[in-house]
Formats: C-alpha cells, structure tokens, sequence
C-alpha cells in the first residue's frame, strides 16, 4: 500500500486528508483524454448497429453475426464495477491505462479478425478494456475536479455517455457505406492513441492529487467481483437466447437456467455483502457494498439509473431499425434521425449542471428528468405510419432531454451524497479495544461504478426485450410470407417485396416498435416512483454539503490517529 506524498496524518491538521488542487488547465486537458475514452467505450456499444448485416454477409454468418454485439456488452457490463475496485488496489492513472491498452490492442484486432469467431473473441475481450475506460472516468473526473468547477462534471459526463450512445450508429453507417465495416473497429486506434497521450501527459502531478490510499490485492473482493459479472452477464444472456427463438424460447431450459443462475447468484452477492462486512470488517474491500444503499437517495439515483437506461438504449437500437425497414430510409439516414434526441440530452446534461450549481436541485432534476422521458416514450406509442416521422423526431426531443437531466444528476448525486471513504462497520465489542483499520474502503469507486453498471444493465436489459419483441412478431406475421434469407436482409437491400408483403412487414415491425414503447414506458414511469424516494428536506448549498463531506473525513482520520495512539500506549 502506497500513499500520496505530502500527506502527514501526525503534522497536518486535517489529518492526513488533503482534497484535489489540479490546476484547471491541466483538468480540462485531462478530462479531454478522460472524456475521449469514454466516448470510444460507449460508441462501441451501438456502433456496429448499422453495419452488422455487413460483416455477417462478409463472414457468410448471419445466423450468429449477433454475438458480435453481444460479446461486447456482457463483458462490458459484468466488468465495470470490478475495474473501478481494482483502480483502488493499482490507481486510477494504472487501471485507466491498462484499460485503454486493452480495449486499443483487441480493437485492432476486431477489424484484423479474418473468421467470425475470431471477432467474437476479440470483441468480448474489447469489452474488457471498454468496462474500464467506461466505469473510471465517473471516478476520476470528480475526484480531481476542482472546486468550482464540480458542477459542470455531471454535465460532461451525461453529454459524452449520451452524444456517443446517438452518434454511434450515424458512425457505423458512414464508415460502412464510405469505407468497410472494418473501419468501425479500426477508428479506436488512432482516437484511442491520441486520447491516451493526452491523458498520460496531463495527468497530475502527486502535490495536486487527493491524499488517498491504496488497497492492497489481500483485501480485493474476489468473492464479490466473481458474483457481480456472473449475475449481470447470466440475466442478459438468458433474455437475449429468448430473443433468438421467440415462439419457444420462454419455456427452454436456455433461458431458464441462466436466469435462475444469475438470479440466485445475485441474491448470493447480496447474502456476500452482509457477511463479509460483519465477519471480516475491514479486510475486505467490498465490490458491491450494500450500506451505500442506507443512503435513500443514492439507492433512489442507482435505481432510478436502471430504469432510464432501459429506454435510452432501446430507442437507441429498435427506432433506426424501424426507420430503415418502415420508412425505408438508408442505415446512414436512421442513424441521423437519432441527432435530435443527442441534442435534447446535451441540453439536460448542461442544465443539469447549472440548475444545481448552488443549491442542491438533484432531487428536482431528476424527477424532471424520469417525467420526460415517460413522456417521450409514451408518445412513440403512437407512432405507427412512414409519415409520423415528423412527430417521432419531436418525441425523441423529450426523451433526450429527460436522459440528460437524469445521468448528470445521478452522477451529481452519487459525488454528494456518498462519503469520502466508506470505512466498513465500525465496532466496539463490550470487552475490546477498537483498532482502526489498516486501510481505507473507499466509496466513491464502487458508488460510481454501481451507478455506470447498472445504467448499462437496463439498456442491455432494453436491447434483449426489443430484440425478443421484434423476433415475435416478425415470427407471428412473416412466417410463411418471407422465407428466412428475405427475413435476414429486410432493410439492407434485399430483393424487392411486392406491396402486400411490404405492408406485413411495416405491420410486424410497427407493431414490435409500438411493443418496445410501451415497456420503455412502463419502465420509465417506473423509474419516476423511485425517484420520488430521493426527496429529503432542508438540503444543504452545494459548497456546505462538500465542506461537511470533508470535515466528515477529518473527524473520522483524527479518531484513527487517537484510537490507534492509545493502542500504542497500552502495549507499552
């Protein structure tokens, strides 16, 4: 274990406890290569959308070319809470670079990949590397951000998490119509290089960083990290095997056993959490901490983050699908049609931000936030002809702005509201001395990174439901119609259907789309009961509540320091 230098617990009157001072140039320059490898990891998730077809007829594989965006997102989502604790054991600055290593060397190797089970390989490793610059920039931006400018960060982030989600199609769709699908991949290199000299370059000098302290690989919650992505990537994957065989699939082993598995293996995480901190205290630092959910509401944000994520990403996958089949229009132009919503969210994130710049807004912000992505939602209910274009525009506005509000606030919230170190139970038996822990858990890492994981595990929740609602009904409708190979390119140029099968294909993908709207609905106004928990009176300035977090720290080091001095003395 490793300490910041310049942090004499003994001398120091804040007791070893020092915040950020990273000059503001240099934290600008630094979030550009923070902020870029976020964008890259979350544009991974949706852009092989539009150029998917593509590489399945390249690889004469279209029956499996599905795995290639669902290896990416399990090890995406099982992974993200896991690297945040293990920057607490190497750093923030190590765990970063390692996650870009990895994400930038098995990029490469997607658009090198000459079979298809190579490019699943790579991509599930990609995936790796992607959890990490995708969890860390949510702990790294606000640890190092100074003061004044703590409440722009929720805005940055909920900007680059939302404008990657919307441009990732509009990407694949020019890279794949001007270029090759390979590009799609390759692109990470050159981005992924300059934003990780950047980051390198920029990173603080240690007289700038907090005083913080390094777990050890003792205390790695092993048990914890090995539940968290078997549950996760169990749950996920028995939802997307129902999407493949919808007629069946429900009543199949396939996915009921991994259902049951994940589900009993998150219980299990739950039952982990509760033992480990009761019978090893300290020396354990959790992945899943369960008493950051005693904090009604962080356990209202993180609850209500699984909700909006839901709908996000599956507006982000089903509309430019119901755009190029319904609509007719090119994977490019369906991509565009998603920029109005990216626009809306870039104006929640920002007023996010600057509604709560001095008082705390968040619970406001965030019930705003849910409401108007119910509404948004709602709405595309009612979208059903080529020609409600127009309107489905106007209704992915009031989506975009609900998400924006809501990621930043989440992400507000969790910096606010969660101390700066969560120590563990602290405990005195009736006939012990109370010994002060080695070492620090600290909060922030897996808070945030719950909050990452869990926004990630709702959209790939979402993105399994469209895909079972879609292969329903286009099994309902277009059995005995189209045969399989006109099914497979429905949208990507295909031969010519005669005018009644185009009017049973817009039906069955209308009617898969209205589907995924109304879930997305019933999630999202879900989501707005939850937030309702968040709700606490007499909150404090923005600045108070930050000043008391710190004094919190302070208080806790000094009893440390004294407990552990009169340990000392009695064994003298």
């Amino acid at each position: 274990m490793e300490k910041n230098p310049g942090t004499d617990s003994k001398s120091s009157p804040n007791h070893g406890f020092k915040e950020a001072t990273v000059p503001p140039v240099r934290f600008w320059i630094l979030s550009v290569g923070v902020c870029l490898g976020l964008f890259l990891s979350i544009i991974d998730t949706s852009i092989v959308a539009t150029s998917i077809y593509s590489i399945g007829v390249d690889f004469q594989d279209v029956r499996r070319v599905n795995w290639v965006a669902l290896a990416y997102t399990l090890s995406y989502l099982g992974c993200a809470v896991t690297f945040a604790r293990v920057s607490d054991v190497v750093g923030r600055r190590n765990a970063f670079v390692a996650a870009y290593i990895i994400f930038f060397a098995f990029s490469l190797g997607c658009g090198f990949a000459q079979s298809m089970d190579q490019l699943i390989a790579c991509r599930t490793l990609q995936g790796i590397g992607g959890s990490g610059l995708y969890s860390l920039p949510m702990i790294i931006l606000p640890e190092l951000c100074p003061e004044h400018l703590r409440q722009h960060i929720g805005s940055v982030i909920g900007l680059v998490i939302a404008g990657s989600g919307a441009l990732g199609p509009v990407l694949g769709g020019i890279l794949t119509h001007y270029a090759t699908w390979r590009w799609v991949f390759w692109i990470n290199g050159p981005i992924g290089f300059v934003s990780l000299v950047i980051f390198f370059l920029s990173w603080p000098k240690a007289e700038h960083l907090p005083s913080t302290t390094r777990q050890s690989w003792k205390k790695f919650d092993y048990v914890g990290s090995f539940l968290i992505i078997t549950a996760a990537v169990l749950v996920v994957f028995s939802f997307q095997n129902a999407g493949e065989s919808p007629a069946t699939a429900w009543g199949t082993a396939l996915f009921i056993a991994p259902l049951t598995v994940g589900l009993i293996l998150l219980l299990a995480l739950l039952a982990w959490g509760y033992l480990a901190r009761r019978v090893f205290e300290d020396r354990v630092a959790l992945t899943f901490p369960i008493s950051l959910f005693r904090n009604k509401a962080y356990a209202s944000a993180a609850l209500s983050t699984l909700f909006i994520g839901y709908p996000y990403f599956i507006i982000n996958y089903a509309f430019p699908i119901r755009a190029q089949v319904v609509d007719d229009k090119s994977p490019l132009l369906a991509g565009i049609m998603l920029l109005p919503m990216l626009g809306s969210t870039a104006v929640g994130s920002i007023l996010a931000g600057v509604v709560s710049r001095t008082k705390n807004y968040l619970f406001e912000t965030m019930l705003v936030g849910a409401c108007l992505m119910t509404v948004g939602v709602g709405l595309l209910t009612i979208v059903h002809d080529a020609g409600d274009d127009a309107k489905a525009l106007g209704f992915l506005v009031f989506a975009g702005l609900g998400f924006g509000l809501n990621v930043a606030s989440a992400t507000m919230l969790t910096s606010f509201e969660i101390p700066i170190i969560d120590y563990g139970k602290v405990s005195s038996k009736s006939c012990q001395i109370y010994h002060p822990p080695r070492t620090n858990q600290k909060a922030p890492a897996p808070a945030q990174g719950i909050i990452a994981q869990l926004r990630i595990l709702g959209g790939s929740l979402g993105i399994s439901t469209s895909t079972v609602f879609l292969n329903t009904k286009t099994s309902e409708l277009l059995s005995g119609v189209l045969t399989p190979q006109e099914q497979a390119t429905l949208g990507h140029g295909g031969a010519p259907l005669s005018p009644e099968q185009r009017s049973i294909v817009h039906r069955a993908f209308s009617e898969a789309f209205h589907n995924d709207m109304v879930a997305a609905a019933a999630v999202s106004g879900a989501a707005v009961l939850v937030v309702l928990g968040a709700y606490r009176r007499g909150r404090m300035l923005v600045t108070d509540q930050k000043k008391a977090r710190v004094q919190e720290e302070i208080e806790r080091r000094s009893g440390q320091i004294k407990a552990s001095e009169s340990v000392s003395a009695l064994r003298t």
